[in-house]
Formats: structure tokens, C-alpha cells, sequence
């Protein structure tokens, strides 16, 4: 029974969460040849300022452009 975890910055709409969950599970069952019902996504958001790359919180980096 696989489970995904997936931790990403906060923001993605309802649509795309399950977009993903579905090409997620299909990934599973086309490389593993899991069931569908035995595959587990877990989706954590997480806010910019909780999560640091580099030594520098997301939510201070300097954005590009």
C-alpha cells in the first residue's frame, strides 16, 4: 500500500489537489501495479514562512524579475 506525502507551499486551488491525487494514484498503478483504492496521497500546505531553503525562509527571498 503506497502513501505519498506531498508538502507544498499553500495556495493550489481544490481542482489542482485533485489533479494531482489522480495523476499521483495512476503513477502508482502504472509503475507498481498498484490498486487505486490501496494508494494513499497525503497533502500538506505549508505557508511560505514555514519552510526555508538555503537558510532563508520562502517568505523573505527576493523575488525574481
Amino acid at each position: 500500500m503506497p502513501t505519498i506525502r506531498v508538502d507544498m507551499f499553500e495556495g493550489r486551488t481544490p481542482e489542482q489537489k485533485r489533479n494531482l491525487v489522480k495523476a499521483l494514484t495512476q503513477a502508482c498503478v502504472d509503475t507498481l501495479g498498484s490498486k487505486p483504492e490501496s494508494v494513499d496521497v497525503l497533502l500538506f500546505d505549508v505557508k511560505p514562512g514555514d519552510w526555508a531553503t538555503g537558510g532563508e525562509l520562502w517568505s523573505e527571498k527576493k523575488k525574481a524579475g
